[in-house]
C-alpha cells in the first residue's frame, strides 16, 4: 500500500517560488502516475482542481492551463519523491495542495487529470500567496 506525505508549503509573496515535495512509501512509484491537485479556501464544496501530473518516470506530463509555464512536476526515483516547483506565484494559487498516486495502472498512456483516476492521497500542504 502506498502512502504519501507532502511538505514544502508556506507563505510567500506574489512573484515568489516554492517547491512542494511528496514522498511515497510502501511501493516504488516510478511506473505509475503521480499528480498534484489543489483546493482553494471557500471551495470546500467543489472538487479538488487538477494542477499537474506525470504519467510515470520519464513519461509525459500535463498541466492545468492556469499554471503552464510557471509550475513544473518532476520525480526523483532514488528518493521515491515527486516535486512541484512553483514559480511566479499569484494570490490565486493560494490553496491546500494535495499529492496523489494512481497505483492501479502501470505505465499509463497519458497523465491522468481527473480526481477519480487517483486512488491514494496525501494529507495536503497549505500554500498561501500574499499580494
Amino acid at each position: 500500500q502506498v502512502r504519501l506525505a507532502e511538505s514544502g508549503g508556506g507563505l510567500v509573496q506574489a512573484g515568489g517560488s516554492l517547491r512542494l515535495s511528496c514522498a511515497a512509501s510502501g511501493r516504488t512509484f516510478s511506473n505509475f502516475a503521480m499528480g498534484w491537485f489543489r483546493q482553494a479556501p471557500g471551495n470546500l464544496g467543489r472538487e479538488r482542481e487538477f494542477v499537474a501530473a506525470s504519467a510515470y518516470s520519464g513519461g509525459s506530463t500535463d498541466y492545468a492551463n492556469s499554471v503552464k509555464g510557471r509550475f513544473t512536476i518532476s520525480r526523483d526515483n532514488a528518493k521515491n519523491t515527486v516535486y512541484l516547483q512553483m514559480n511566479n506565484l499569484r494570490p490565486e494559487d493560494t490553496a491546500v495542495y494535495y499529492c496523489a498516486a494512481a497505483t492501479s495502472t502501470v505505465i499509463p498512456s497519458w497523465p491522468p487529470k481527473r480526481r477519480n483516476e487517483y486512488d491514494t492521497w496525501g494529507q495536503g500542504t497549505q500554500v498561501t500567496v500574499s499580494s
